[in-house]
């Protein structure tokens, strides 16, 4: 009997076009409980760690609305070879905008 596992069955979900991300490029970042629901939900941005623990909540857990609401194109780009995401979500995001690869 194969195992699914959760990582195999997890939904995925991205905006349709990155020119529609609209998020800070600085100051501080609060994310909805839906997407960080540890203790910590504000990052700044100007922190290179706290920002790409940010942006990689955002990309694996939010919505397309969240997502374009919170997340910078220009920052999105500068840290996406950084943002360490699961194999499926990173594939979704790489196929629906094939200029992350060139980043």
């Amino acid at each position: 009997m194969d195992r699914v596992l959760y990582r195999d069955i997890v939904p995925y979900e991205a905006p349709m076009s990155l020119t529609k991300l609209r998020g800070p490029a600085h100051g501080m970042l609060e994310l909805p409980i839906t997407v960080q629901w540890g203790p910590t939900r504000i990052f700044d941005l100007s922190d290179t760690g706290q920002r790409r623990m940010a942006y990689r909540a955002l990309v694996r857990d939010g919505t397309p609305e969240v997502q374009e609401a919170l997340l910078n194109r220009t920052l999105l780009l500068q840290e996406w070879p950084h943002l360490i995401l699961p194999r499926r979500c990173q594939t979704l995001w790489e196929q629906r905008f094939p200029e992350l690869t060139t980043a």
